[in-house]
């Protein structure tokens, strides 16, 4: 990891500050990104386990997560998954997961488990700052430029502004990257959106990772995801989103 700026006070976060929850088995690690975090801003948790994690988020609310993988206990893929499949609001929170696993398939194996980007190690304190902010304005409700605030499809209905997808009364849990994602298809409805425009501003991964991220939102939204009717496919360009008549 790049060296981190000279250790300084710590400054009081804004009221209205960004809480990040990082959790890493690196004390070092730990204390350099909070030190560097909350310089930018950001009010900062610390965990240095899956355990500790779970305390955490039982006590405080976050904004986003950034995640380890390689630790004790349950390691960052398994729980960004078991917090993805949580009943309540906390399968909403954004993950950043940091890795020193750098193959592609590590890559895909965390977006299968829902984390919203992926970091190698090494890594520059600026671009993980730029990620998180990313991540943050992406979370945000969007304000609606045209005049089409609602889609629906398939017996869902998504709200552009909200970010919210459901189905009849039922809330269907989004990561963020997938509901960025579907607001962008639904933004462009009937159009190609490229894998490119998908992958995001930070290019959240290569056109496999878009590809996994897409399979996992059919999995949500299509009866059949291996037949999809509403996100089909456009061979050699990206993804398309067909409305109902």
């Amino acid at each position: 990891m790049t060296e981190f700026p000279a250790e300084l006070a710590l400054p009081v976060p804004a009221d209205d500050a960004a809480h990040l929850l990082i959790v890493d088995d690196d004390q070092r690690i730990r204390v350099l990104l909070r030190r560097y975090m909350a310089q930018q801003g950001y009010r900062v948790t610390l965990a240095a386990d899956a355990e500790e994690a779970d305390a955490c988020l039982k006590r405080f609310s976050f904004d986003l997560i950034i995640l380890d993988v390689m630790m004790p206990g349950q390691n960052g893929f398994d729980f960004a998954a078991k917090l993805r499949a949580d009943a309540t609001d906390l399968a909403q929170v954004p993950i950043l997961m940091l890795t020193a696993r750098t193959e592609t398939d590590d890559r895909i194996h965390g977006f299968e488990n829902g984390v919203d980007d992926v970091l190698g190690k090494p890594f520059e304190p600026r671009e993980l700052s730029l990620r998180v902010a990313s991540i943050l304005r992406r979370a945000k409700p969007h304000p609606i430029a045209t005049q089409v605030s609602h889609v629906r499809f398939g017996g869902f209905g998504f709200d552009l502004g909200r970010g919210e997808l459901r189905r009849g009364d039922e809330l269907i849990r989004l990561t963020e990257r997938e509901r960025e994602m579907l607001r962008l298809l639904a933004e462009n409805a009937g159009e190609t959106v490229t894998r490119e425009a998908l992958a995001g501003p930070g290019g959240a991964g290569n056109e496999r990772t878009v590809d996994v991220q897409v399979n996992r939102l059919r999995r949500k939204i299509e009866r059949d995801p291996a037949n999809p009717l509403h996100l089909q496919t456009v061979r050699g360009s990206g993804y398309r989103l067909l409305l109902d008549g």
